[in-house]
């Protein structure tokens, strides 16, 4: 273990052997900290919050302090991040509020680069990048491997779905399908996100098959109900064009259109 002598450690916090902690770096009560997990100068962590390994977080990073929720009362409420995560200078990392479940969660693989914000309740997966000061407000869930622009801003209890792609400067306040391209103020969509998905390794069956439900969920003029029957019609045929129905269905803000 290598912790800076000017490094404050909370007697009940947990690090794994091999961590490292840089000078000036403050770690509360209730934090546990995984294998070769790095944390340079100027981080705050609090607890309740497990940190996993082979993390890197870089200076001036507030990771597990209290949500900025008013209704908050200082419950023993929980921040959960994964393995091999880059938390980038000045990025906020809020624990959950007893209304949303009590916890936050951060993935495995993402790339939380300068000034990201994630709120209380938030529920991010693997292979995120967010850009320069996009922002979660509270309850957002973003999927896998999922791009967010940046200044990307999303409204609370907004879904984000699995392999998408939003603009500079989207302003998000419904849910945003899997495999789409968005932008705008307000966020509109502009595709699926083929680049992307190339890069991934889809098909090209499951590209056409995206291409012809993008046509359908907003080219046809059909309202949702009818664009979604379509969709149904695909989807025994199409994983890909499944996991839009299911997006779809368990929606909760309606979906970008």
């Amino acid at each position: 273990m290598s912790i800076h002598p000017t490094a404050i450690i909370d007697s009940k916090a947990r690090l794994a052997e091999n961590v490292s902690v840089g000078p000036y770096t403050v770690i509360g009560a209730d934090v546990e900290i995984g294998q070769k997990t790095w944390v340079g100068p100027h981080v705050v962590i609090q607890g309740p919050t497990v940190i996993g390994k082979e993390n890197h977080i870089f200076q001036f990073a507030s990771i597990g302090e209290a949500p900025q929720d008013k209704k908050y009362s200082g419950e023993p409420t929980r921040l959960e991040i994964g393995d091999r995560n880059i938390i980038r200078e000045s990025v906020t990392i809020n624990r959950g509020t007893v209304g949303g479940g009590g916890l936050t969660v951060v993935g495995d693989d993402n790339l939380l680069m300068a000034y990201i914000h994630i709120a209380h309740d938030c529920r991010v997966g693997n292979g995120v990048i967010f850009s320069n000061n996009a922002s979660l407000a509270g309850h957002v869930t973003v999927a896998d491997q999922v791009i967010l622009s940046g200044f990307t801003l999303i409204h609370q209890f907004c879904s984000v779905g699995a392999h998408s792609f939003t603009g500079m400067g989207s302003a998000i306040a419904k849910d945003v399908p899997p495999y789409l391209m968005v932008s705008g103020n307000p966020a509109k969509p502009h595709g699926i996100n083929r680049e992307g998905l190339k890069r991934r390794g889809f098909s090209p069956e499951a590209l056409s098959a995206l291409k012809e439900s993008y046509r359908i969920l907003y080219r046809s003029g059909l309202p949702l109900s009818e664009a979604r029957q379509e969709l149904g019609a695909m989807a025994g045929e199409h994983a890909v064009v499944s996991e839009l129905v299911r997006f779809i269905d368990q929606s909760q803000r309606s979906i970008i259109r």
